[in-house]
């Protein structure tokens, strides 16, 4: 098991779930089609922690399962400050581009549905974002995962450039 997992279960945290979308699939073959569902499902604490996951199978219930099982083993960590993302970050998977920008408080989250879904299950409560290019919820929100990986804390990024966290806020430069 993950760090993250085992830090779960020892906080006893309790995870929101939503389904994003249930997609029926049909293979076809020599005997005819073969129906099967894909799921696309979200975890989250609303507490700056979340993981996406996608589940398959014959029967909808097993899916739904497998998704969210596939959620909780894939849970990141999401940098919130105060209420919203530290910076601007655009994610990136294929054909599909995420812009994420900080938004001021009461802005409330611009977003389509899977990208909406992850982010409030995130903690996030005031943001702006822009889909561009393919707009596949499994892409969207595979995009927005990379998007929220590449972002960087404030104490992060106060430790790369050497000054407090207070002075990253404040948009201070180094003096020296």
């Amino acid at each position: 098991m993950s760090e993250i997992a085992e830090k779960v279960k020892q906080a006893g945290e309790t995870f929101e779930e939503r389904i994003i979308e249930i997609r029926r699939t049909t293979k076809v073959t020599k005997g005819g089609k073969n129906l099967s569902f894909r799921v696309l499902a979200v975890v989250g604490n609303r507490n700056g922690q979340i993981g996406i996951g996608i589940g398959k199978a014959r029967e909808v219930p097993d899916a739904i399962r497998k998704a969210l099982v596939s959620a909780r083993r894939s849970i990141i960590d999401v940098p919130v400050v105060k209420g919203t993302i530290p910076h601007e970050v655009v994610g990136r998977q294929d054909a599909a581009k995420i812009l994420m920008k900080p938004a001021a408080p009461g802005t409330g989250i611009i977003a389509n549905g899977t990208v909406r879904a992850i982010l409030e299950l995130a903690g996030v409560q005031n943001v702006l974002t822009k889909a561009m290019g393919a707009t596949n919820p499994v892409v969207l929100a595979q995009a927005t995962v990379n998007g929220i990986k590449n972002m960087y804390s404030i104490e992060r990024i106060a430790s790369l450039r050497d000054i407090t966290p207070a002075q990253v806020v404040r948009g201070v430069k180094k003096e020296g």
